[in-house]
């Protein structure tokens, strides 16, 4: 830690007032939720969304545990390719019958009875769900099951380095941890802060060439060109 962190609720305000609400994460149902949280994998969500569509054109969306039966008695080859748009396709067709084997074997198929299990237990199994890392994992429990885990991604690590609360090669965990110390338990709350900074990480504070100018933060980055 380089130094005392902003008041992360002080930072969200700033966000909220810059963006508006971000009604995120987009999706009709929680199956529809969790494949687009593994399908987003090393992609842009314009991409996804094209999957997705194949996915319902292909009726594989229409009903929970109908559609999770279909999906794992459908060939690989064939789920990939419905899933193409969102690259990576035969490696992500394992890794979303990984997880739809998973809630069929422990859950029969019944995402609402996996939200029951207690959040620690239910996302220290899902990462041991073969293509389930941390992030993917905290998206399908937050976003899906409406359980207060805080996301964190590329987005929220580059920003919060460049304010100064953390150091470069900040861990998941660490990132993690902070937002849910210094902030109430609070689903909704943990929903839209992810939402803004990625808001914020994909429109202004770019990997090259941020554009601090325009900056809801610019105030309390120590790395703001303003």
């Amino acid at each position: 830690m380089k130094r005392p962190p902003p008041d992360l609720r002080d930072t969200y305000d700033r966000l909220l007032a810059a963006f508006g609400p971000q009604h995120w994460w987009p999706g009709e149902s929680p199956l529809e939720i969790c494949v687009g949280a593994i399908l987003t994998q090393n992609t842009a969500w314009v991409n996804v969304e094209k999957a997705i569509a194949n996915l319902k054109n292909a009726g594989l969306l229409d009903g929970e545990r109908e559609s999770i039966r279909r999906m794992l008695e459908m060939p690989d080859e064939k789920l990939a390719a419905l899933i193409r748009p969102s690259g990576y396709f035969n490696l992500k067709a394992k890794r979303l019958k990984g997880f739809l084997r998973f809630v069929q074997d422990e859950f029969g198929g019944d995402l609402s009875a996996m939200w029951k299990e207690p959040l620690e237990s239910l996302r220290f199994r899902l990462l041991d769900v073969y293509g389930i890392g941390p992030e993917t994992a905290d998206s399908i429990l937050l976003y899906a099951g409406g359980l207060p885990t805080f996301v964190v991604d590329a987005y929220t690590i580059r920003i919060m380095t460049r304010l100064g609360v953390v150091d470069e090669g900040v861990t998941y965990h660490a990132m993690k941890e902070l937002f849910e110390t210094m902030l109430p338990t609070d689903v909704a709350l943990y929903n839209e802060y992810h939402a803004l900074l990625v808001a914020l990480g994909k429109d202004v504070c770019r990997p090259r060439k941020p554009r601090c100018g325009g900056c809801a933060l610019r105030v309390t980055c120590s790395n703001s060109r303003a």
